[in-house]
């Protein structure tokens, strides 16, 4: 990956935005996209855009989400100790001890995610999973009035971490999910400013998908286009006790994985699996029996419907804190997706 490429997309990972305050890293795609893109701007739901012009031609989006799962603060006790729900999936198990990054009133707020001690615990207690009701945030605040100096009840906040190599392609941190998607999407639409298609190309930063599938829905209504490709993560099945009978055989670093089943189109699965093949790429396929949990549902039957394709990223550890992901599979994600594009034409027929 190109040290552009490779600084866009760790800024962006950094950035924090879970659903409903996404604007931080939407701000920042805008930014980059301005460096290319013919036309950049966003919407009142925070849907961020940028377009590759050609007004009259067929319309094809490559869209990821930009949120991320996160916190949000509900309760400010008299101790000055903040209670909180989640925005999003979390597993309860993995956020006790971690540190919290708040966007409170004037600029970040750092805490850590308290429980009582094991050693304190009751027996029956020690052994019960833990969940969210039972667990605070400290920021270190004297009573509730110096908290409220700092923070507010409606503040959202994410979990606090740095973004790391494992080796020189595996990556770990909060927020690939799917920052990622929306980083591809991005450099999707870059590469294709080489040899410019027939068409009128978006790509598209979606809001909300963590909690709604809003984003997704709203913008795919706007643009009305012809193809939809949607870009999310999905489960690894590389490590100890990984159900691969259900995920099928996905390796981080293995490559992106192409989405087959009954919320995608089979004319864009099919031309997904031919450009892959044209690149010289073996990439495995998830099999999606109902719905693939990702936009690609929403977009599919937004407006008089939409072809829609899939291209997951692996990802061990989702929903937690330590996301890891292959900066390769990123790679051939963007070059898939370039292909399969150039191969559409205003005659492309996408009916099954």
């Amino acid at each position: 990956m190109e040290k552009r490429a490779y600084d866009f997309l760790r800024r962006l990972v950094d950035s924090p935005g879970p659903s409903g305050y996404e604007t931080a890293p939407a701000k920042l795609w805008r930014a980059e996209a301005e460096s290319f893109a013919d036309e950049v701007t966003h919407d009142v739901l925070g849907n961020s855009y940028a377009r590759l012009r050609n007004e009259g031609a067929p319309i094809v989006i490559i869209e990821g989400h930009i949120d991320e799962i996160g916190f949000l603060i509900t309760h400010i006790d008299s101790d000055g100790f903040l209670w909180f729900d989640q925005i999003g999936g979390w597993d309860a198990q993995v956020v006790v001890g971690q540190r919290i990054r708040i966007a409170g009133n004037e600029g970040d707020v750092f805490g850590v995610v308290g429980r009582k001690a094991s050693h304190i615990l009751q027996p029956e207690d020690r052994d019960r999973a833990v969940k969210l009701k039972d667990l605070w945030i400290d920021i270190g605040a004297a009573d509730r009035a110096d908290a409220l100096k700092r923070v507010t009840v409606g503040d959202p906040a994410v979990v606090h971490g740095d973004f790391l190599h494992l080796t020189d392609d595996l990556c770990v941190s909060r927020s690939m999910d799917n920052r990622t998607g929306a980083f591809v999407a991005q450099e999707t639409l870059r590469l294709l400013t080489i040899d410019r298609p027939n068409l009128d190309l978006y790509a598209v930063a979606p809001t909300q998908e963590e909690v709604s599938f809003a984003g997704a829905y709203t913008s795919t209504f706007k643009l009305a286009p012809l193809v939809a490709i949607a870009l999310d993560v999905t489960h690894a099945t590389d490590y100890p006790g990984a159900d691969k009978q259900r995920d099928g055989e996905v390796k981080v670093g293995g490559g992106p994985v192409l989405g087959r089943g009954a919320s995608l189109n089979p004319r864009v699965y099919e031309g997904l699996r031919d450009a892959s093949k044209r690149l010289g790429l073996d990439l495995p396929v998830q099999g999606n029996a109902r719905t693939s949990g990702t936009d690609a549902d929403a977009m599919i039957r937004t407006g008089v419907g939409t072809a829609t394709g899939l291209i997951s990223i692996p990802n061990r550890y989702m929903h937690s804190p330590n996301e890891v992901i292959s900066l390769s599979d990123l790679v051939d994600a963007t070059r898939v997706i370039a292909e399969f594009i150039r191969s559409i034409t205003p005659e492309s027929d996408f009916r099954p």
